[in-house]
Formats: C-alpha cells, structure tokens, sequence
C-alpha cells in the first residue's frame, strides 16, 4: 500500500514554509513532548532544553536515530489518505542524513528498493537523506516515485506510456537521457538535485526493478498484452517533516493495493486507460453504459492483478481485506486516545466502494505532525515544469 495516498488523482497540497526560530521551537518541543510520552522516556525538558540551546547557536537542530524513527513512524500513522496505516510501527527507517550528493541518494535509493523488494517480500521502509537547514537545503527527487514508467508525447499529442509522466519524461530528456525502447513501460530515470544546483539523471539498475507481468486467471490471451507493474510504491517527493525539521528527500513505500494498479493506474482515462481496450477483447458490449461494460473490464483487470503478484510471489493486498485493518486500526487507535485523521474520499477503495465497511463510516481529516507533506515546488518538478 502506498503510505501516503493512492495512485493517482489530487496529492495534498499543503507547504512548508522556513520556520521562524520561535516557531520552529514551538514545533520541536511538541514533538519531543510527543515521543518522550508515548515512548514512557520520562520528562521531556532536558532534552527540550538541548533542542533550544542548538537552534538558537545554529538555527535549527539535530533529531537523535530513535526520535528520527519514531517521528517517521507517527507521520505514517497521521496520513489521512492512507487505508494501511495498522502497520505503521513496523515502518524500518534507514538513516542517510549524512548523505545529500545527488549520486550518493540515488545510489542509496537503489538500495532503498532492493531491500524494500525482498524478492516480492515487500517491507515497509523509509530512507532518510540531509535536511533542509538554515545553510543548506537538502536533497530534492523530482520523480513522484522511485520507480515511474515514462510517458512519451507523440506528434500526435498521444502519449505512448504513462500521460501522468510525460512532463517528467521531457524534462529527462531535456537533461540528457536518451530514452528507454519506447514502450509503454519504459522505466525512468531518477532526477535529482542537490542545494539549487542542476539537477542530474541516474538510471536505475536493473537488479533494483522488480515488475510483474499480469495474466488472468481464465483468459490465456491477457499475457500477451504485455502489461506489467512494478513492485515497490516508493513515494519519493514529499517532505518528511518531524518537529519542524523538513527532510526534502526520504523516499518511502509500504506494498500496493490492487485498486491501486488496476482501477487507477491501467484504468484512468488520463493514464493508461485500458478499459475500452479490455472490454473489446472480453467482447462486451461498449456502445452503451448501461451494459455496465466499464464495471465488467474493471473487475477483470483488478483480478489480473492480485492473481499476477500472487503467482509471483510479490506482497499485494486487497480493497476488502484493507478496508477490514483500517477499522482495526481505528480501534486500536481509539483505545489508546489517540485521534484518527481520515479523508473518506480516499479511504474508500476507488472499486466496489459500497461493499467494504469503510464506505459506511464517517471520518473527520484530523492534521497532525509528524507528517508526510509536500514541499512547494514538489509538484512542478514532477511534472517538468522547473529544470532549474
């Protein structure tokens, strides 16, 4: 599941401005607060006291590893738009914040996938690059995702590949990549840049790529359709932003939902939009919507999926069980007093809404830190609309 949102659609939108030292140790105390009550680690104002002393000497200060997992953790378990957050202790955080060299983070997000991948045992994880400071900004990744498949825009104005990618793709280009094959799956490269200066490409290594390539569980023709999907959904533009401490680059996945690929990805009329192309090969009737041919091409291809990745061994999880962890989650949460924030337009699953018991609750979109937020320009560079 993606930790943070789905697939596709609307991202959130909120910033995060440089915070004043006043405001910045306003944040710092809360969250110190935060960790040193629910870790049981006693009174928190000596190391208050060290956090004030280190901003007002350099203008920000330094999270401990056990205050950086624990902030990691929480921000998962404060994503609104995130169905899988039961698992959100189990969250493994890799601490690279010595690390802000646009090679090195792409090296280390190479190594971010294998490990996530596991041979399709996919983990939940975190990788933590340099912070924004008073000095220096931290490391920027300009994809949405560690791994995104290129869109091409043809001189048609077609795209072949992935519309959601193509500004991306360009800007790539524009850079110096020369392209993949030009298929509909064509891996793209990162796109990173390190304090303002030009962003550079970085392919990435074949052995760090895990795809699955769908089939149907009745219809021996879907394979050669050639559809694939890759493994890992490692959300890597949004900041990580822990009491006040902006981490620009910390590229994070949990395991997707089927929903995820095959009623957003494939499905969406502005990505892959295969549901015409489906219902043509599953000879449905497409002349009318009330022949309900959209819905019966949904299902079939949300079946490709969860029978592809379970033939493949990789980790997918379905919209019914999902929905049924998300309420355990709630009570869990509601046990320990703790308040849920929850978006119900992206709780509910995007297929078959009405039948899991998400759609029949309702939900109050709570803001608390820590979080996962995009920084302003996040979603210009993924749409290669700065190349500065």
């Amino acid at each position: 599941m993606d930790p943070a949102r789905k697939e596709s659609g609307s991202t959130p939108h909120r910033r995060t401005p440089e915070p004043s030292p006043r405001d910045l140790l306003r944040a710092a105390a809360e969250f110190l607060t935060l960790h040193h009550t629910e870790e049981r680690l006693g009174d928190p104002a000596r190391r208050i006291a060290a956090a004030r002393a280190e901003i007002a000497d350099t203008g920000t200060y330094r999270h401990t590893t056990r205050e950086l997992v624990f902030g990691a953790r929480v921000a998962w378990r404060n994503a609104n738009r995130c169905i899988g957050r039961l698992y959100w202790h189990s969250l493994s955080v890799r601490d690279r914040r010595d690390v802000r060299d646009a090679g090195e983070v792409a090296e280390a997000s190479a190594d971010h996938l294998r490990e996530a991948t596991r041979d399709g045992r996919i983990r939940a994880l975190i990788t933590v690059f340099a912070p924004d400071t008073p000095e220096r900004p931290g490391p920027r990744i300009w994809n949405e995702q560690l791994i995104r498949y290129a869109g091409y825009t043809r001189p048609d104005g077609g795209v072949t590949g992935d519309p959601r990618n193509a500004g991306l793709t360009a800007a790539a280009r524009r850079l110096g990549w020369p392209g993949g094959p030009g298929t509909p799956f064509d891996v793209l490269p990162l796109v990173i840049e390190d304090a303002g200066a030009a962003p550079l490409w970085f392919t990435l290594p074949e052995d760090a790529v895990l795809e699955v390539e769908l089939t149907h569980p009745e219809y021996p023709w879907w394979h050669a359709l050639g559809l694939r999907w890759h493994a890992v959904p490692a959300i890597a533009n949004m900041c990580l932003e822990i009491g006040g401490v902006c981490y620009p680059a910390a590229p994070f996945n949990g395991w997707y939902m089927g929903t995820e690929i095959g009623a957003r990805n494939l499905a969406d009329t502005d990505r892959y939009d295969l549901l015409p192309f489906i219902a043509d090969r599953l000879g449905l009737d497409t002349r009318t919507d009330r022949s309900l041919w959209k819905d019966r091409a949904l299902v079939e291809l949300n079946r490709s999926v969860l029978h592809s990745f379970d033939q493949a061994g990789v980790t997918v999880t379905d919209h019914h069980t999902e929905s049924r962890r998300f309420l355990t989650h709630l009570g869990r949460e509601e046990r320990k007093g703790r308040p849920v924030g929850a978006d119900w337009s992206w709780i509910v699953p995007p297929i078959s809404g009405s039948a899991t018991p998400v759609f029949h609750r309702t939900f109050e979109a709570v803001e608390l830190t820590p979080a996962y937020v995009h920084h302003p320009e996040a979603l210009e560079r993924a749409r290669g609309a700065v190349l500065s």
